[in-house]
């Protein structure tokens, strides 16, 4: 497997993968806050009878709706932030690295460290342990490519759920 493509200096390109990897990282404090939330508007209604920790539950009710907007936020900054490092760049995929090229810097990361792979609309997010790693742009690549790439993941059982 050999699997090459060029990644242009698009100014939104820094942007999505910036995107993609901080909901990567950040969904569980969605998770957390809604569970929060929860909590503190069932404790909240509890507590109506008698008012003794209102306060409580409203300070869950708060941290809750805060963690489940953070990472919404940190999307959003990371766009914000991220419009500036547009530079021309590519992949050479094979059977033993993923090496990335971004203007004169390069970086690889070897297969043999790749726990998982997931998959989103425009990326797939490689994981290297618990944390993702980098992202590999399905839209750049052709079918071909593509569908290569894929059935080598999946032979290596790499490829996770959404």
């Amino acid at each position: 497997m050999q699997i090459r493509f060029a990644v242009p200096a698009d100014p939104a390109y820094p942007a999505r993968v910036a995107a993609a990897l901080a909901a990567a990282r950040l969904r569980r404090f969605g998770y957390i806050g809604a569970a929060l939330a929860a909590i503190g508007v069932i404790g909240w209604i509890a507590s109506q009878a008698s008012a003794r920790f209102a306060s409580l539950w409203t300070a869950l009710i708060v941290a809750g709706v805060l963690s489940m907007l953070y990472a919404p936020w940190v999307r959003w900054r990371a766009r914000r932030r991220s419009g500036g490092y547009a530079v021309e760049g590519g992949y050479d995929i094979d059977e033993t690295n993923i090496m990335m090229r971004s203007g004169s810097e390069s970086g690889g990361i070897a297969w043999d460290g790749v726990t998982r792979v997931t998959e989103t609309p425009d990326f797939w997010i490689v994981y290297v342990g618990r944390m993702p790693a980098t992202v590999i742009p399905r839209w750049l690549m052709s079918a071909e490519q593509a569908e290569t790439l894929r059935a080598f993941m999946d032979g290596r059982q790499l490829l996770g759920d959404r």
